[in-house]
């Protein structure tokens, strides 16, 4: 997501002075991390103490753009030294030059091949590529919902019209209060028609908490694809940054047909990193957006020919990247194993239900986020009667807590309780909006 200055300031309820403090803190809680020479992952306090965030505020937008835990902070600049030191030596004999060493780290994440995995900078880079190398016709149409983010609606839209095809938004729900994962996969199924080539949705909206049931949808597009030609068959496309690093669920099992995220958020991956996963049959049907530099692309075109078949490699955009970035992502989802990923999971849902539970019971806030975990993950949304969003977030700034508001035509104040929070820093919080 891009945000103007002033926006980024009005989303997170960040003032010139609330940052000018974190830096100080932040600046001193880097020097104190980075004095722990073994990492205690065994307990959620030891692995608090491998991001360098400032301990004088209460974290809880922190899915915005992720800090570096201690493993990838030393990633980074191990690679970096290197690159600094001998630019084309280690580009050359580096990390970048064994195949499928990025690829394998994520692929290994996702229950997935490597060989069906491209890199990207962002979700939304990932969206775009995807989008506009689908093999779309004129009178074909692309079906999307309105819950979706900017992003996503952007890449269908300017994708659709290049193509001559059309797109479609429909609601999945009614009322927050009514959401079923039957109807939502009802509502895609109802909503399909002989035209529809793709379908977009969004495993966790960022504007809600509310997350996707993605096997039921992908189950129901299974179904509508019986009848169809293998070259109309439904595809399935989810933008899944704000669930994976949440949720327990190996994507590549779910029924889905492409897969974008980005890695700096839950993950907590390095800055700038992502990927699109895809199933291997489906990216024979798509076409390169960007040259790449991977895949045989460059060899190919030296040698005066062209390649005869798509693969995901060849979606990985070409050109030099955040190389000490990219190399580092491995540690993200190392770091991650480590915890385990269920044990992860069930925190994050603990924490997120300790909120939810608390401002329920406050007559002054509406939620929005459902409660329990079946239809939600990492964000909740809620409103406090008689305040704007973004006052909201400024109040709870003042008290020292890192909120946002989420960027939408209708905005909601918004909490995202992660491994960087202890549930006695949640109670805190729900004291601060009860004072609301």
């Amino acid at each position: 997501m891009n945000l103007s200055r002033r926006q980024f300031f009005y989303h997170t309820g960040l003032t010139a002075a609330g940052l000018a403090a974190i830096y100080s803190s932040t600046t001193s809680a880097l020097a104190s991390s980075n004095s722990h020479s073994e990492a205690d992952l065994s307990t959620w306090t030891g692995v608090k103490e491998q991001f360098a965030v400032s301990p004088d505020y209460v974290h809880l937008a922190s899915f915005f753009l992720a800090s570096h835990p201690r493993p990838v902070r030393e990633a980074i600049e191990g690679y970096r030294a290197k690159l600094d030191a001998d630019p084309i030596g280690q580009v050359e004999a580096g990390p970048s030059n064994k195949p499928l060493y990025v690829e394998t780290a994520v692929a290994e994440y996702i229950g997935g091949k490597p060989e069906e995995i491209a890199l990207t900078d962002s979700t939304t880079m990932g969206l775009a590529l995807i989008y506009h190398g689908l093999p779309l016709k004129a009178g074909q149409e692309i079906l999307t919902t309105v819950h979706d983010h900017y992003s996503h609606h952007e890449s269908i839209r300017l994708a659709a019209e290049r193509a001559g095809a059309t797109f479609r938004k429909i609601k999945l729900f009614d009322d927050f209060n009514s959401i079923s994962e039957e109807e939502i996969a009802s509502r895609i199924s109802k909503s399909i028609t002989p035209k529809t080539r793709v379908v977009g949705v969004t495993w966790v909206h960022s504007s809600s908490g509310v997350k996707l049931p993605i096997r039921n949808i992908a189950a129901a597009i299974t179904e509508a694809n019986k009848n169809r030609a293998e070259a109309d068959r439904v595809l399935l496309v989810v933008d899944g940054v704000h669930g994976i690093g949440v949720e327990d669920e190996n994507i590549a099992q779910t029924g889905v047909d492409f897969f974008a995220a980005g890695t700096h958020k839950w993950i907590f991956g390095p800055r700038g990193t992502g990927f699109i996963w895809g199933k291997a049959e489906n990216w024979k049907i798509m076409r390169p957006v960007i040259p790449s530099f991977s895949g045989g692309a460059y060899g190919a075109w030296m040698n005066g020919r062209g390649l005869t078949e798509m693969s995901a490699a060849l979606m990985t955009p070409g050109g030099f990247h955040s190389f000490e970035h990219r190399w580092a992502l491995p540690a993200a989802f190392e770091f991650h194993k480590q915890m385990g990923r269920s044990r992860v999971a069930e925190r994050i849902h603990a924490l997120n239900n300790q909120a939810k539970e608390g401002l329920a019971k406050m007559p002054n806030v509406r939620l929005y986020t459902p409660r329990g975990s079946k239809l939600s993950a990492g964000l909740v949304c809620f409103d406090v009667n008689g305040m704007r969003p973004g006052i909201v977030v400024q109040r709870l700034l003042a008290k020292k807590v890192i909120a946002s508001s989420s960027p939408y035509a209708t905005s909601y104040a918004r909490l995202a309780p992660s491994l960087l929070n202890t549930a006695e820093e949640i109670e805190t919080v729900l004291g601060h909006i009860r004072g609301l």
